[in-house]
């Protein structure tokens, strides 16, 4: 068991045992039906605290050959599937959380100048294949999809990668266009080509954004994309149902009514109405409604989108508050947080990064809830749109 080759199953236990719960291990009957099919790679982009790392510690507990997880899923959704024990802790799970890993990257680079941050995520890995994999690997191998590529030609090992915040570096260096072109480089090697195909049993990455663009091409065309402007299969597993919901304020006694006009907005097609899982944590442990996107990172996000001066986005914002829904096209968007061409382009970061919602069906985006609003309302007020007040905006 080691920290990015096959690790343990601590993390998730965790969350099962946590005070409040919600089974959404059915996600692994989606990623089990991929296994073994073409283009077994999926890409599930949702904002901050939607449970994204919750989602890939289970991943990574159902296959790891690191740790034995059957007691742990027992009584779980899961469980009952008939292909359970199919895939259970029988695989090579390489588990990469790439926000931590630029953060050691960052500490290294300050002792010692000459590191690279896409050499130093490779680096780690490569370090624990070496000691799982000594005839295979070199000390002199440094390209993790060529050692990978290696240790399946010598063994037929296949391995699953997952990784949790996969567009960290689009979003910490945006303007580091040398590092993410290598880091896409490393990405391309990882999940394209012929080698690729050999060594990959499946992949499932998860962040905020979708796959970068490069014009109007994906830089890895080749994923299965779940977006919170197309969720797809992942629609249910985004975040809290109405059901769930509910069945959580009757065990807690809390109005469901109140819950709903803090926290309901996003709605998708298959599933209906889809609740901030953070914001009904945090409601329930504190025992009141409130605004728990309101921290500084929220802030300072949203007064930095809604300052930029394209024609328009002022006029979105001002009528999405007082209730509107507004025509957008999503499609132009270049999934980084620094190609912005019109107010289009900023709306739609605005719906991956969940402070606007948006609807498919009629192609309109909103403000899905009072939470939100009123994080709105805060950040436009402080950026000196003192005029919104004519439109009977208030918090």
């Amino acid at each position: 068991m080691g920290i990015y080759l096959n690790p343990g199953n601590a993390q998730f236990e965790v969350s099962v045992n946590s005070e409040l719960y919600v089974d959404k291990t059915e996600l692994i009957e989606y990623t089990n039906s991929r296994i073994g099919k073409d283009r077994p790679l999926i890409c599930s982009s949702r904002p901050r605290r939607f449970g994204k790392t919750m989602a890939v510690t289970m991943l990574s507990a159902y296959y790891s050959k690191g740790c034995h997880s059957e007691k742990l899923f027992a009584g779980l959704k899961i469980s009952q599937n008939e292909f359970f024990k199919t895939h259970l802790n029988k695989y090579n799970v390489i588990f990469l959380d790439i926000q931590w890993m630029y953060g050691n990257a960052l500490e290294e680079i300050k002792r010692n100048s000459s590191i690279k941050v896409v050499s130093y995520i490779q680096d780690q890995v490569i370090a624990e294949l070496r000691q799982e994999y000594p005839r295979c690997v070199q000390d002199m191998d440094i390209s993790l999809p060529a050692v990978l590529a290696k240790i399946n030609a010598l063994t037929n090992e296949q391995f699953i990668i997952i990784i949790d915040e996969w567009d960290c570096l689009f979003r910490e260096d945006k303007n580091n266009e040398a590092l993410q072109k290598e880091y896409i480089n490393l990405l391309r090697g990882l999940f394209k080509g012929t080698p690729a195909g050999a060594f990959l049993k499946l992949a499932y990455i998860t962040g905020i954004l979708p796959i970068k663009k490069y014009g109007t091409q994906s830089a890895l065309n080749n994923f299965r994309e779940h977006t919170m402007v197309s969720p797809r299969q992942m629609a249910e597993y985004v975040g809290f149902t109405e059901t769930e919901v509910k069945e959580i304020c009757k065990a807690y006694n809390m109005p469901f009514k109140e819950m709903q006009r803090w926290y309901d907005g996003y709605y998708f097609d298959k599933v209906g109405h889809i609740y901030s899982p953070n914001s009904v944590i945090e409601a329930l442990d504190s025992g009141e409604f409130g605004n728990y996107w309101s921290g500084t990172e929220t802030y300072e996000s949203l007064k930095m989108y809604i300052a930029m001066d394209f024609d328009g986005l002022r006029q979105l914002i001002v009528d999405m508050l007082g209730g509107q829904r507004c025509s957008i096209d999503v499609e132009s968007f270049q999934n980084d947080v620094t190609s912005f061409h019109s107010a289009d382009d900023v709306i739609t970061l605005l719906v991956h990064m969940g402070y606007i919602a948006y609807d498919s069906k009629i192609k309109k985006v909103f403000i899905p809830n009072e939470e939100v609003r009123s994080a709105f309302v805060r950040a436009i007020r402080n950026a000196g749109w003192q005029w919104i007040c004519r439109y009977g905006v208030s918090s």
